[in-house]
């Protein structure tokens, strides 16, 4: 087994692990299933990619996220490390010729989707593979209690089946106990397994809450005072431009993301902030995943998330390299009525279900009875046109229709054109003498990638268009009628999202969801809700009220957010919650007492300051009220 230092080194050019990373990576070493709690930009990722070289075998990687595992794959690639991912959208010689890499060894990571494990090609093959360890990213996916819940993902523990003396590492930065708990017995961890967590805290990341009407106006004042690169993001994609381009009329260096953007702009858009040609990136929560840049100084939120593990994760982008770092959220009354109505959106009635998946039949032109396991391009704005539905319910709809094991909507990814000669040269050379329009293409495929007549090549057709100083577009009909004539096989690009069936297509009237368990997450989506309000308008430590919704119970406060601030400017410091903390304990634990008597009973310090840390004794817990109105420390 190679030295794990040695393997830091040599490919990440690290000299040390970051806090927590050797603990989480010997427990997988030693064979335990390991559940790892990092918070965003913990460096998850190392923790199951540097184990897996030490072991010399594979890691299976169970990931949701198309474009996270796309960037994953080729960071490894880039480091000389045997990488590959299957996902929905590839062509099956693509998936075959992956799968067949990893049996005989020419992988050391296989990234898959969820989904992409109920499939007989891989369930037949995994126990021919060399498999080290599995790694589940974004493991609160599997758990109901989840604020992400992917039914795809309870498939994993069925896995084990095939490997069942392979070690499971989990991780996620956004796991609540209840979750936690849950993460373990969704994929049946074994005896001694571990739970390794990091504190949720952020020492460098100041958390302000502003109450603001005028957003954009307070927005620029931000940008103003705080230097640096920074994120804004907004619910919509509408919102998206319309403040990039306000901000540009304000001189300041910005652009907008969000899905809808075809890949090549959102590529470049996305390295221009990376490089910090573009300084401020407006954007939807599309952007931002595996993202790897470290100084970002601030990540505004225009409109409050409807849960605190959304803002916890997002607004984690910010000061990853250790130095000071602004997450900052502008509120108003108007954003809880806004979540408000959109949480009663989010769980639409089961007629409109019905009538986006009878819709949705005939959008793909998919008979009864068809479509299992089957993938199809999707254009969410093109079908709610064409059909004259809301785009926002067809979102929430086909929502439950996923969270409901029906169908899995992937995010859009880019994946580029391949082609592969399927003729031997003789007969080549004769369509070329026949077809001398065709003729030029084929000869600048054969100069410029090597190997076209062995394995598919990927193109870059638009690179490829102006070398031959021809359209995309014409390129691209020349290969479609190459492709029809048998001489390539041409696969075209994709920039789209992919619907995937994960059952047979039902008559619409017999769709069926558990609706115990659909009102359920409503339920649990109203708590989640109601703690973002909570923590937008609360006058808690910000950072206290963040680490304690994901079980830190005893973080001090941090001195740093809106809230510490305006305590210490109003002379409750620190020093003087913790006295008064002491002192209200013991006279409580002397006898209850009613609150206005625990005041006066305190007669060195301001009632005012009393109250104050009797208030957040109160909010957080600490001290309860009975029904005859007497304090009790809990």
């Amino acid at each position: 087994m190679r030295n794990i230092h040695e393997i830091l080194a040599e490919y990440w050019g690290y000299e040390k692990f970051r806090p927590l990373q050797e603990e989480i990576i010997q427990s997988v070493l030693t064979g335990n299933d390991t559940l790892a709690l990092l918070p965003t930009g913990g460096g998850k990722s190392l923790c199951f990619q540097v184990p897996t070289m030490a072991m010399e075998g594979l890691c299976l990687v169970v990931s949701p996220l198309i474009a996270l595992m796309k960037d994953q794959v080729q960071q490894l690639q880039d480091r000389g490390i045997r990488a590959a991912a299957v996902y929905s959208g590839q062509t099956k010689a693509d998936i075959d010729r992956i799968i067949d890499n990893a049996v005989f060894g020419h992988l050391q990571f296989l990234y898959v989707s969820p989904e992409r494990l109920k499939t007989e090609i891989l369930r037949e093959r995994l126990p021919k593979m060399p498999l080290r360890l599995i790694a589940i990213d974004e493991a609160h996916c599997i758990s109901q209690w989840g604020y992400d819940f992917r039914p795809a993902y309870l498939e994993i523990a069925n896995v084990r089946e095939l490997a069942p003396n392979v070690p499971i590492i989990a991780l996620t930065a956004t796991a609540t106990p209840k979750v936690a708990k849950d993460i373990q017995e969704k994929l049946s961890f074994r005896a001694g397994s571990q739970t390794l967590s990091k504190s949720f805290v952020r020492p460098n990341l100041a958390y302000v809450v502003r109450k603001a009407e005028g957003k954009i106006a307070q927005l620029h004042r931000i940008l103003e005072r705080v230097p640096g690169s920074a994120v804004i993001y907004v619910r919509n994609r509408r919102r998206c431009k319309e403040i990039a381009i306000e901000l540009v009329r304000r001189k300041v260096r910005a652009s907008f993301y969000h899905a809808g953007l075809n890949m090549e702009d959102r590529s470049a858009r996305q390295e221009a902030w990376i490089k910090g040609q573009i300084r401020v990136m407006v954007a939807t929560n599309a952007f931002g995943m595996g993202i790897d840049k470290a100084d970002v100084r601030s990540v505004i939120h225009l409109e409050l998330p409807d849960s605190l593990e959304a803002y916890f994760q997002e607004a984690g982008r910010a000061g990853r390299d250790g130095n000071k770092a602004y997450a900052v959220l502008l509120y108003s009354p108007h954003d809880k009525e806004r979540l408000e109505k959109y949480l009663e959106r989010s769980f639409p009635e089961m007629d409109k279900i019905r009538r986006v998946y009878r819709a949705l039949g005939s959008y793909l032109q998919l008979a009864t009875g068809g479509g299992l396991g089957e993938g199809f391009d999707f254009d969410l704005t093109q079908f709610a046109e064409t059909y004259q539905l809301d785009a926002i319910v067809v979102h929430h709809c086909l929502k439950v229709l996923e969270q409901e094991g029906w169908l899995a909507v992937s995010d859009a990814v880019y994946i580029p054109a391949d082609l592969q000669i399927i003729v031997n040269k003789d007969i080549l050379y004769d369509y070329q003498l026949k077809n001398s329009k065709h003729d030029q293409i084929l000869k600048i495929v054969l100069r410029s990638y090597q190997g076209a007549f062995n394995h598919p090549v990927k193109l870059k057709e638009k690179q490829l268009a102006k070398f031959l100083k021809i359209s995309t577009g014409e390129l691209r009909k020349g290969l479609l009628s190459m492709h029809k004539a048998g001489i390539i096989r041409y696969q075209p690009a994709k920039d789209r999202p992919q619907i995937v069936f994960l059952q047979e297509r039902v008559p619409a009237e017999n769709l069926r969801i558990d609706y115990a368990a659909y009102k359920e997450r409503k339920q649990r989506q109203t708590l989640r809700l109601r703690a973002a309000v909570s923590y937008a308008e609360s006058d808690v430590c910000r950072t206290q009220q963040l680490v304690r919704y994901f079980g830190e119970r005893d973080a001090a406060r941090c001195g740093i957010c809106d809230v510490c601030l305006a305590m210490e400017k109003s002379g409750y410091t620190h020093k003087v919650h913790e006295e008064l903390k002491v002192r209200i304990q013991d006279l409580l634990a002397d006898r209850p007492r009613h609150f206005r008597t625990l005041v006066d009973a305190i007669q060195d310090k301001e009632a005012d300051l009393v109250i104050q840390c009797l208030t957040y004794l109160m909010d957080e817990g600490f001290v309860t009220k009975d029904d005859a109105g007497l304090l009790h420390w809990e």
